[in-house]
Parts: structure tokens; C-alpha cells; sequence
């Protein structure tokens, strides 16, 4: 059983694409890492060894590990569900300890019987359920799907539902379930900018939010992570963390 650890301070995650993002991001106070390919389709599953091992290999913090055939949809055949699991078990072999993942029905709710096929797979792994969740029909009915694996699934990846993450009723609803029924962390993420983070995360209060392209230079995947932009965004974690009171 997972034993979820209290925090006091703000958690940041970063997408990273290659060995030099990864360093990058370490050496900046990046707390954990999702790795993906194909940011443009919204992330796939990255090729092993080359990439994956030698990420893993050159880094300290977590990594998280994109586990995505492709970009059509979040529903899965058969024969795309043996791949995925055999995606995780050579993850597992190559010493990857976390992963991401969703999957959803045909009605657009989570489907439990692919993920509890999943999770007999990744065992102890860490385990993100990935922005699929934005995409089911009934977001608050499928976070509580989610808490009956809160064993097994530490955190959910979510704006809220939207496009891009806003102040929004869904995500503090979303917050005060997972208070309420101690069930996956609610992990912030997309489009999250350093012009608005702030007022976010004070209506939010959420622990663990998570970067793409707010953390890259001119804003763009095809350029590095700018130190600048991680500072800042720690700065604000740091400031609302003293104005809370939190030790």
C-alpha cells in the first residue's frame, strides 16, 4: 500500500521530452518529471533504453513515464491493451518507477475493467491518471471511480474539465473530494502562466501543479525550459505557503 505523505510546500511537475530537459529540469528545483513523445499530439509513450533508461539513468527527482499508444482516442482494443502492458512491463525492467496513463469507455466514463487490467501490471509503480480524466462525461462520479484505487493511483491530472486551467468551480470541487474522501491528489495542469498562476493557485489551494509550455522559453516546446519561469512559479508556491501559515 502507497502511504501518502503530507506536504508542505507546492509540488511542481514538468514535461520533459529528451535527456537535456530532464538534466535541465533537476538542476532548476523541478520536484518530478513526465516524460513524453509527440507533445504535439499530446504525448505518447517514448522509446525505451535511448530514452527512457538514459533519462532515469541521469536524474534524482521522480519520473513519470507517458504510457500512450496513440492520440485517436482514450478508448483501447485488446490488442492495444496487451502493448500497453507490455510497454509497462519493459518500463519496469529498465528500472521506471512511476507512470501515466488513462483510459475511458465508449460513454465517457473511466474504464475500470481496462485500468484494473492495467494496474495488476504496474504493481507497486507510482501511478498518474492522465488528462483523459477531462474528457469523461461526469468529472466529479469519475474521481470517485478513482478513489477505489487510491491504493494504487497516487494523483490525478486535470484542469478541471477545461481546455486550460481557470479558476474554476470543477477543480475546487474536484480539491475539496479529495480532502473529503482521501483519494488521489489532484495533480493542476495545462496552460498554467506565470501572468495568472498566482491568482490561481490561491483560489484553488491545490498541492501539486503541473508545467508544460509555461516553463519554456517564448513559451515553445522546441525550446528549453527557462529557469526564470520555474523560480518564479516556486517563488509563488513559497509565497502562499507563508501566507497560509503552513511550516
Amino acid at each position: 500500500m502507497k502511504i501518502r505523505k503530507e506536504r508542505f510546500f507546492m509540488l511542481i511537475e514538468v514535461i520533459v521530452q529528451h535527456p537535456d530537459d530532464a538534466r535541465d529540469a533537476e538542476k532548476y528545483g523541478v520536484d518530478r518529471l513526465e516524460l513524453v513523445t509527440a507533445i504535439g499530439e499530446g504525448g505518447l509513450t517514448p522509446s525505451y533504453g535511448m530514452m527512457i533508461k538514459s533519462v532515469i539513468d541521469q536524474v534524482n527527482i521522480p519520473v513519470q513515464v507517458m504510457v500512450r499508444p496513440h492520440s485517436r482516442s482514450f478508448i483501447y482494443t485488446q490488442e492495444e491493451l496487451n502493448i500497453i502492458k507490455e510497454d509497462i512491463n519493459i518500463m519496469k525492467n529498465i528500472g521506471v518507477q512511476g507512470i501515466v496513463f488513462g483510459c475511458l469507455d465508449q460513454h465517457g466514463m473511466i474504464d475500470e475493467q481496462t485500468l484494473q487490467q492495467v494496474l495488476e501490471v504496474t504493481g507497486d509503480m507510482d501511478v498518474t491518471f492522465h488528462r483523459a480524466f477531462d474528457e469523461a462525461k461526469d468529472l466529479v462520479r469519475s474521481y470517485k471511480t478513482l478513489c477505489k484505487y487510491k491504493n494504487q493511483i497516487s494523483r490525478v491530472l486535470t484542469s478541471g474539465g477545461q481546455a486550460t486551467v481557470k479558476e474554476t468551480d470543477p477543480l475546487t470541487t474536484l480539491i475539496e473530494l479529495q480532502k473529503e474522501l482521501n483519494g488521489p491528489e489532484i495533480l493542476v495542469g495545462s496552460g498554467l502562466k506565470q501572468s495568472t498562476f498566482k491568482q490561481i493557485a490561491q483560489k484553488i489551494n491545490a498541492n501539486e501543479y503541473h508545467f508544460g509550455s509555461g516553463v519554456r522559453v517564448d513559451g515553445s516546446f522546441v525550446e528549453p525550459i527557462d529557469e526564470k519561469k520555474v523560480r518564479s512559479f516556486r517563488e509563488v508556491g513559497d509565497l502562499i505557503r507563508r501566507s497560509s501559515g503552513s511550516k
